[in-house]
């Protein structure tokens, strides 16, 4: 078996060809189809001048056609190119141009945008709209479905295992940058990630097949269910890179925004396995509708569950504990980027959750300013460097690469840019991103760890902190603050009870009371808007 995402998901079709590959709503696709819809959609991209290294855009919501265009763009030898389906016309073009995408695949909803912004890309060969329902706008495309009906399938080709995969980071410290991996190297990540896991990983992975060939006997396949959009890591690399290299199937909805209630009624529908979601944006909704159905005495059947994984965003102990309590699973919160993974946190009923600790995975160091490698229980803070798998680099950024991507004693690592403190116990502490590190009176605070200090007081539902230049201080805190329904608590009271948890310096200078914390659909914080907020309530 050739090591390339296209050539392990084709020898998976050709050994459980009836199994249930994809889901979205009441659609459910085989291995067979899977394998076959992506065929032809090849054939397409092919006959428009796409092949080996040709990177094409899926500009999409979750669904089963996201999964199958993919692999289509795999099938070539291409890569495909991950757009925010919340771009507006300038970010799309820039995306688009900076990835090289000679091909775009888009819901019709987004059809109106395509046009507007057609004529500024003549390196694209050739559009692909899939139907959503909405009327088509734009006249010069191609139809998915049309190619599904016409297109024979193209031949299996030989592709080779050192062709780059990128994923596009959300650009929250600047403009969307692609991250490159070799694909045969992200494929061997991604199978010891399972077995860090738990699942049954051959240790040679010529051997997959018959692995595969046992699971089928015993139906033990998993079934993940992608709470968060496709189109960022956590959703594509956790909620369905894993279980399709092991045989598994993908369960999306067809709707965007993020339904608990939905959620919880595909679990008991679909016998899911695995629940992926990003941090407290999902979790917590999730958690007060398993509480309210209890209450009301229609309980949701949640005994599938294995496992609810989380990356991105911290996971709060609170929300952690509730959803323990309606059933033991095992709740794994990953600390990583699309730069690279730097440790884990699994909590079951016997093994309680803590915030913000994880165990620091194999080949992580934590680096202070002064180029110290820190050792546990230093006073100090540092970056985060992850080996192992380490990126090629940025796409077309070698300044940002040189930056983020370093050799130390002779290992190269990856420093994304997240701060930690190394425990004494080995454990680290994440205290968030540098760039939006605080510097108050010169004493740095990092908002995540004020923002987890916050929501472990009852009344509060979510919140973003940031800094806003002060005369006297340099900078100071400002939090942002959701309540939950029919809390009521005072800006005073929350600060004297969040000062159980920090040192009084890093409490907020201000906090402003508002409906809702805005978040990206992948849940993770929208800082922008949070310093907008404050700059419009306290400037």
């Amino acid at each position: 078996m050739n090591l390339d995402f296209a050539s392990v998901w084709e020898t998976i079709s050709d050994i459980i060809p009836d199994n249930d590959a994809l889901i979205c709503g009441e659609e459910v696709v085989s291995w067979k189809e899977y394998d076959l819809r992506s065929s032809k959609i090849a054939t397409a991209l092919s006959e428009a001048g796409l092949s080996s290294n040709s990177k094409a855009g899926l500009y999409l919501n979750n669904s089963n056609e996201y999964l199958i265009c993919q692999n289509a763009i795999f099938k070539v030898g291409g890569c495909p190119i991950n757009v925010n389906y919340r771009y507006v016309e300038e970010e799309l073009i820039y995306l688009l141009e900076n990835s090289d995408s000679e091909a775009v695949f888009y819901h019709a909803c987004y059809g109106e945008r395509i046009k507007r912004i057609s004529n500024s890309l003549p390196n694209i060969k050739v559009w692909i709209e899939i139907s959503d329902g909405t009327k088509s706008q734009f006249n010069d495309c191609l139809h998915y479905e049309n190619l599904i009906a016409e297109m024979n399938p193209m031949d299996r080709i030989y592709r080779d295992p050192e062709t780059i995969y990128m994923l596009y980071t959300g650009g929250t410290t600047g403009m969307p940058k692609g991250v490159m991996y070799k694909q045969g190297e992200f494929l061997i990540y991604l199978f010891r990630t399972l077995k860090a896991m738990g699942y049954d990983v051959p240790e040679d992975l010529n051997n997959l097949t018959e692995r595969i060939k046992e699971q089928d006997k015993d139906n033990n396949f998993i079934k993940s269910l992608v709470g968060c959009p496709l189109m960022h890591g956590t959703g594509m690399w956790l909620g369905a890179f894993l279980p399709l290299n092991l045989g598994g199937t993908v369960i999306t909805t067809p709707n965007l925004g993020f339904d608990a209630n939905q959620l919880w009624s595909q679990v008991e529908d679909k016998s899911v396995t695995n629940i992926v979601i990003v941090g407290d944006a999902f979790a917590k909704p999730m958690l007060n509708a398993l509480d309210i159905a209890k209450k009301t005495g229609n309980p949701f059947n949640i005994e599938s569950v294995r496992t609810i994984i989380s990356s991105g965003v911290m996971w709060s102990e609170e929300v952690k504990n509730g959803l323990l309590e309606h059933h033991d699973m095992q709740l794994m919160d990953t600390m990583g980027s699309t730069e690279g993974g730097m440790g884990s946190s699994v909590s079951t009923r016997d093994n309680p959750p803590k915030t913000a600790k994880f165990s620091i995975n194999p080949g992580v160091i934590i680096l202070a300013d002064d180029g110290e490698t820190l050792e546990p229980g230093s006073d100090k803070v540092g970056l985060i460097g992850t080996s192992g798998l380490v990126p090629e680099g940025y796409y077309k950024d070698e300044k940002k690469s040189a930056q983020t991507f370093k050799e130390i004693d002779g290992v190269r690592y990856s420093f994304p840019g997240d701060y930690a403190k190394y425990e004494q116990d080995g454990t680290i502490t994440l205290l968030g991103r540098g760039s939006n590190c605080i510097n108050s009176a010169g004493e740095k605070i990092y908002p995540e760890e004020v923002e987890e200090a916050i929501k472990r007081n009852d009344e509060v539902f979510d919140c973003l902190v940031v800094g806003l230049p002060d005369e006297k201080f340099g900078q100071k805190v400002i939090a942002v603050v959701s309540l939950v329904k029919d809390a009521d608590i005072s800006e005073t009271k929350l600060l004297e009870a969040t000062r159980e948890f920090i040192a009084g310096y890093k409490l907020p200078k201000g906090i402003i009371f508002k409906g809702v914390v805005q978040r990206a659909p992948n849940g993770k914080a929208d800082y922008k808007w949070a310093k907008d907020i404050a700059n419009e309530n306290l400037m």
